[in-house]
């Protein structure tokens, strides 16, 4: 069940006020969620919802148990177990057909042929996203940060539908609390929910599904026979693409919630402005950047381990960053170029941590943008050929025609870009000057907004980039 479409609208015009009449009675809201929240999730395949059931069932007791015993042994014992049970169903899932046909390439360049069972396996929508969550609960568990609580407040922390097939990665901390005590309607920023859903939606519709269906599914699907000028454009126009694709989710997903009564994390801040990749993690999917420092790089021993350290560190998390992001060597790539350019950074930057200005700052921004326009190669093509094939067109091709160049695209590709400089009041003043509207002035506003996202969208709505994730 998509949210920009028909299907989600219905789902949700019977789900907000059914939530907002069993929220002062937290028992029946509880059973009423996640209810509603199976329901949405089982619209893919009926049968993902025993692996989200079973998920929640076996972190549940195991956090449990953590929390029970006393004995450091026992604990730690019961923390890898449950660690075991999440990244094996994940490695199954996501990663059974990649490690097989990985080892049986392997095993070839040797001279060895062996039958390893390659099987088509179906991946669960969702399935790293509210993997990560279970995680993050029995870790803190672990860790004395969060007591476990009952069976039906972690399920449904754990399939609350906006954020439960692509995010943003919510904490135990961030929304366990606010499932304690019933939400207060008068307390709703209907305001800044609307406005989310609305660009949400035009960035989706509009811009993503736009620049994927006008270049940049065609070039990457075929880059031997594209000019490196529409090579060039398919790679920024991807850029723009999946930030729109994924910040247009997440921004729908944050205002649902708003609209239900719940506050979810922000996931993005402007990343192409970064003037660095560390700074570019820390302004695109914040969630998951937070979720691999403090799961993954403070474990692996983060700072503690001397510069050599870091440095292997950072490499580390980066690659596993990239496989949870896809099944492919590619991805690996990708995380790998990211976590060369967070050490490069480090070494580069050593003591100095004046921030650049004037024209330091935009080179800065300029380089950073096409540093992580690069690894995006990698991230969208389907192999290592396709990747090879894009770059050799970038520097062989100039002067070939470019049909697919058009001024509506350069036009889509600046607004996306342009849009990361808006200053931080600018979305607040049109927040605020929204509030102040009547409701039938906010009604209209509403339906005109849609009338227009639908007539300027392609017909139909690809799914997200990142439910495959």
């Amino acid at each position: 069940m998509l949210f920009p479409t028909a299907t989600f609208a219905i789902f949700f015009l019977l789900v907000l006020p059914l939530s907002w009449l069993t929220m002062p009675h937290p028992h029946r809201w509880r059973v009423f969620i996640i209810v509603a929240s199976y329901v949405f999730y089982s619209w893919w395949d009926w049968r993902f919802v025993f692996l989200l059931a079973g998920s929640t069932l076996w972190n549940h007791a195991l956090a449990r148990g953590i929390h029970r015993t006393s004995v450091v042994s026992r604990r730690k014992a019961l923390l890898i177990v449950a660690l075991a049970g999440n990244l094996g169903a994940l490695g199954y899932f996501k990663y059974y057909d990649f490690f097989v046909s990985s080892g049986d390439n392997l095993l070839s360049t040797i001279g060895l042929s062996m039958p390893l069972g390659l099987r088509t396996v179906i991946l669960p929508v969702g399935l790293s996203f509210y993997t990560f969550m279970a995680i993050s609960y029995v870790v803190d568990t672990y860790r004395g940060d969060f007591q476990p609580v009952s069976l039906a407040r972690f399920a449904a922390y754990l399939s609350f539908f906006p954020h439960l097939v692509a995010g943003p990665i919510v904490r135990p901390a961030e929304l366990l609390p606010q499932l304690e005590t019933p939400r207060d309607p008068r307390s709703v920023d209907t305001s800044r929910a609307f406005y989310l859903i609305g660009t949400g939606l035009f960035k989706k519709v509009v811009i993503a599904n736009f620049l994927a269906s006008s270049i940049v599914d065609d070039v990457f699907g075929a880059p031997g026979q594209h000019s490196s000028l529409e090579i060039l454009v398919a790679v920024y126009a991807y850029a723009v693409q999946i930030y729109a694709d994924f910040s247009g989710y997440t921004d729908m997903a944050i205002g649902l919630a708003l609209l239900l009564g719940f506050r979810f994390p922000q996931n993005f801040d402007s990343p192409y402005s970064a003037v660095s990749i560390q700074d570019f993690w820390r302004r695109w999917h914040m969630t998951l950047s937070r979720w691999l420092r403090d799961y993954v790089y403070i474990p692996l021993g983060g700072n503690r381990r001397g510069e050599l350290g870091i440095y292997r560190n950072l490499l580390a998390t980066m690659l596993i960053g990239g496989l949870w992001h896809g099944a492919g060597w590619t991805f690996v790539v990708w995380g790998g170029l990211h976590g060369l350019g967070l050490a490069i950074g480090r070494y580069r930057r050593g003591a100095d941590t004046t921030a650049p200005t004037g024209f330091a700052l935009w080179r800065a921004r300029i380089i950073t943008f096409h540093l992580v326009c690069f690894a995006w190669i990698f991230f969208r093509a389907d192999s290592f050929g396709t990747a090879k094939d894009v770059l050799v067109g970038l520097v062989s091709r100039w002067g070939d025609p470019a049909p697919l160049v058009t001024w509506t695209i350069v036009v889509a590709i600046a607004v996306g870009i342009a849009s990361q400089y808006l200053p931080a009041r600018v979305p607040r003043q049109l927040m605020d000057s929204f509030a102040r509207l009547p409701v039938v002035a906010q009604a209209s506003v509403l339906a005109v907004g849609l009338m227009i996202t639908s007539v300027m969208g392609p017909e139909g709505v690809a799914p997200f980039i990142y439910f495959r994730f």
